[in-house]
C-alpha cells in the first residue's frame, strides 16, 4: 500500500483555523506538529521503498504516529474549548 503523506489539516479538517492559530502562536503545538511531520515522512519513506523497514519497525512507526495524532486531537479539543 502506498503511503500518501498527510498534513494535520487533512487529519483534522474541522479544526483548520485552530491548527493555523496554534502553529503560529503555540510552541508546544509547533513541536507536536513538527514531530508529526517527521514521523509521517518516516512512514512514507518506509512504505515507498526509499528507506525500507521491517514490518515490525513500520508498525511501530505507525503506532507512534497514531499516538501523536491522539495527543494532537486532545490538544485541539482543549484549545477549541478555551476559545
Amino acid at each position: 500500500m502506498t503511503h500518501v503523506p498527510r498534513h494535520l489539516h487533512d487529519a483534522f479538517p474541522n479544526d483548520a483555523d485552530t491548527i493555523s492559530r496554534l502553529k503560529a502562536d503555540d510552541a508546544q503545538f509547533q513541536d507536536m506538529a513538527a514531530r508529526f511531520e517527521t514521523i509521517d515522512a518516516e512512514v512514507a519513506a518506509a512504505e515507498g521503498g526509499d528507506d525500507p523497514a521491517s514490518d515490525e519497525r513500520l508498525e511501530a512507526m505507525k503506532k507512534r504516529r497514531l499516538a501523536l495524532l491522539d495527543e494532537i486531537a486532545a490538544y485541539l479539543a482543549a484549545a477549541g474549548d478555551a476559545k
